[in-house]
């Protein structure tokens, strides 16, 4: 395995580091197809609460990483990170438990990185200049919580998010039979009409809208196939580290012009400053937390399976072999190289890089390869997760708001009265729903009923993320 320094790696010497204590914290697992993308990171925090550099011990905040895997604003992508997903090929995280071995000696990394966040609102001047580099007519209005340039009919739309970190959708369409006068037309992608064309004509038509999303200086991969289309995604360096998660996808059609794409337009900034751990240590709370979703070392007595025909070879150590104690034996996947960067987490409901190990993965010589990353800050500054609310409080399904005021829903009974209450912080509401049985019923009409109760927030809700606090993931507006 190479150990040499990167290019961009401008972080300082590395240097052998011995064992640090590892915290006792959970595991958050996100998969991601397109590219064979599997998080498995230390989880629970909020990189955005201090914008100081300062990494000394007591002087940084704790990094409190959500819990929850799928935080919101996770929008289609045509680049190497779509939403999640378990990819062909790739580790099931309700399968058997995986353990990662090195091939070879693994890099230390720096002594401490930042956390990047997108914080504030995408202005209409950004978004018309990603328009006019797509090619599209028009001023910026606004629609809903988005700015919208186009229109959805023949031609081509552009839309994006207001609130960082301003996630955006460009689509251009066709009519896809001619439109005859008084009947509506149906209009699709646009048509196929020819080879792919060639990776450098890709990256040639990707650079200028690249650059109006300020990513210029990201290191570019067209070697993607949408049939006739190529896509061209881009990976930004950040600090000049690299990045992982933070794509931009730029589709490109035979004709050699933009057909589509999906990214991210408000910049990152810069937050607080961490201890980070070397790579080996990165790669044993890894292991830890994949032996922690399905330890098994209890795996006695063979597998559960029907005995195999003559000259079929089957062992515990095959995925599909189940034990009789109905727990899997683990599967083991080679690690050829780790480079250090910053991985896409959700801190505060917020989406934020942290500083992370990208792991190269393989599961077997010759096989396709994945990448792994793991959180590289120093456990001693990993807020542990909250204590999970009781199973006995309902979920909500979605919001709404206005001002102050969240009017929320869920699913409950017509014979308990429920309370609702909210948590807030800088950058989410963490909302309750308490079910209290009536008294004096003693029989009682099973029927569910949507339900909604209003809570009063201290302020407006504004960009703040909305979570469910009886399952820690984000609730989408209703």
């Amino acid at each position: 395995m190479s150990t040499e320094r990167p290019d961009n790696d401008v972080t300082g010497p590395r240097r052998r580091r011995p064992p640090l204590a590892v915290a006792s914290v959970a595991a958050a697992v996100l998969l991601a197809g397109g590219g064979g993308a599997y998080w498995a990171s230390t989880a629970s925090g909020d990189g955005g609460r201090a914008d100081s550099g300062a990494a000394a011990k007591g002087e940084a905040p704790p990094l409190a990483l959500d819990a929850a895997a799928d935080g919101p604003d996770r929008a289609a992508s045509s680049s190497d990170t779509p939403p999640p997903g378990i990819a062909p090929g790739e580790p099931d995280p309700g399968g058997p438990p995986v353990t990662y071995r090195a091939d070879g000696d693994l890099p230390d990394g720096p002594d401490e990185a930042a956390v990047h966040h997108a914080k504030g609102t995408v202005a209409s001047a950004d978004v018309a200049r990603l328009a006019k580099a797509l090619g599209i007519p028009g001023s910026p209005r606004t629609e809903g919580a988005s700015w919208v340039v186009g229109d959805d009919g023949p031609g081509a739309l552009l839309k994006v998010t207001k609130q960082a970190p301003g996630t955006w959708t460009f689509a251009r369409t066709t009519p896809t039979t001619p439109c005859e006068p008084g009947k509506m037309c149906a209009n699709g992608p646009t048509e196929p009409g020819g080879d792919p064309v060639s990776e450098k004509a890709a990256k040639a038509a990707a650079v200028p809208v690249l650059k109006a999303a300020g990513q210029d200086d990201a290191a570019l991969n067209a070697g993607q196939l949408m049939g006739d289309v190529r896509v061209v995604n881009a990976d930004p360096k950040i600090d000049g580290l690299p990045t992982y998660g933070w794509s931009t996808g730029v589709q490109v059609g035979p004709d050699g012009k933009v057909t589509g794409g999906s990214g991210h337009l408000k910049a990152l900034e810069k937050g607080a400053t961490y201890p980070t751990v070397g790579a080996d240590e990165a790669l044993k709370q890894l292991n830890a937390a994949s032996r922690g979703k399905g330890d098994a070392s209890g795996d006695i007595g063979g597998c559960a399976t029907p005995v195999p025909l003559e000259g079929e070879q089957k062992s515990p150590s095959d995925p599909q072999c189940v034990p009789s104690n109905g727990k899997r034996a683990p599967v083991t996947q080679t690690v050829e190289d780790a480079v250090f960067g910053l991985a896409l987490n959700y801190v505060d409901g917020r989406q934020t890089l942290v500083p992370s190990w990208l792991f190269t993965v393989r599961q077997a010589p010759g096989g396709p390869e994945h990448t792994v990353t793991q959180v590289a800050v120093d456990p001693e500054f990993i807020e542990k997760p909250q204590t999970p609310t009781p199973s006995g409080d309902r979920k909500v399904t979605s919001y709404g708001a206005d001002g102050r005021t969240l009017d929320v829903t869920f699913w409950g009974g017509v014979c308990s009265t429920y309370t609702a209450s909210a948590q807030e912080s800088a950058g989410q509401v963490r909302i309750s729903v308490t079910e209290k049985p009536q008294e004096g019923k003693k029989a009682c009409i099973m029927i569910a009923k949507e339900l909604t109760r209003t809570v009063t927030l201290e302020k407006p809700l504004g960009d703040r993320t909305v979570i469910d606090a009886a399952s820690g993931s984000a609730v989408p507006r209703g």
